[in-house]
């Protein structure tokens, strides 16, 4: 599978590059994503974010292989709450769902809907399954890990060393959504 390098909301005015091998590749099972991710694709024009059993598809990627080419003045923020250390990114423009930040993160887990049908990197694991409400059945096709697993912490360990312990700003976000 071809990964293209050029991302883009769905009405195309934020472009994105990413560069090199993403950090991971995962779907996020928690109680947070879920609830963003109904809050966000009940927005008008918004594309699907939680896939047939309310998980959310991620891509990491670190901070510095990450360029905004275009549109950084459609993105705003969305936060579950005023104190929360998270925030998803979404273009105002179209409402496309485009990264979840976790603050002083040094990586960006952009949404899986970014990717072109048939180039979304291969599924890694799947995280927070302990969240999912009961009676949910999971495929067994990758690792379901009911937390965040120590192979989860070591790529991005991993990931954080390469970029030498920086985690840098994203100043260029344009006031909240209200989702």
């Amino acid at each position: 599978m071809t990964q293209p390098s050029q991302l883009h909301c769905a009405c195309g005015q934020v472009h994105l590059q990413v560069e090199g091998a993403p950090i991971v590749s995962a779907e996020c099972c928690c109680t947070s994503c879920r609830t963003a991710g109904t809050r966000l694709q009940s927005l008008p024009l918004a594309r699907q974010v939680l896939g047939t059993n309310g998980t959310t598809r991620f891509v990491l990627y670190r901070k510095d292989r990450v360029r905004f080419l275009e549109g950084t003045g459609q993105l705003k923020e969305f936060r579950l709450t005023p104190e929360a250390k998270t925030r998803r990114v979404v273009a105002s423009c179209c409402n496309t769902p485009i990264f979840l930040e976790f603050e002083s993160g040094h990586w960006l887990s952009l949404y899986g809907s970014l990717w072109p049908t048939g180039t979304l990197p291969r599924l890694e694991m799947r995280t927070m399954t302990g969240d999912l409400p009961a009676g949910v059945v999971l495929s067994d096709d990758v690792p379901n890990y009911k937390t965040h697993s120590g192979f989860f912490f070591v790529k991005l360990l991993g990931a954080w060393l390469r970029m030498g312990f920086r985690s840098p700003k994203l100043t260029f976000i344009n006031g909240a959504l209200q989702a």
